[in-house]
């Protein structure tokens, strides 16, 4: 399956195409909550959730204190967007 273009909104892709894409960032789907997906980098890692109106990112243990750091990103963002948003860590 081909990468999706840099510079279209994740919206206009079908669901095994991000999938796809995700997989390629590095990221596991839960078994369980297909809907979930984790990323581990060296530095940080974070879980995923695909929601109706947009990508939830949440960088666990990434902020003051140890505390989690929660950010969303809408599917009308093109995809080089959300993965420089998403994988540059928090």
């Amino acid at each position: 399956m081909s990468l999706l273009p840099a510079d279209t909104p994740l919206y206009n892709h079908p669901l095994p195409q991000i999938e796809q894409w995700l997989k390629d960032q590095g990221c596991q789907q839960d078994e369980t909550h297909r809907h979930c997906w984790r990323v581990q980098r060296p530095s940080w890692q974070a879980e995923l959730w695909l929601d109706v109106e947009q990508i939830i990112v949440r960088y666990t243990q990434s902020g003051e204190n140890g505390q989690d750091i929660q950010r969303s990103f809408k599917y009308s963002l093109s995809r080089e967007d959300i993965e420089q948003a998403v994988f540059s860590g928090p």
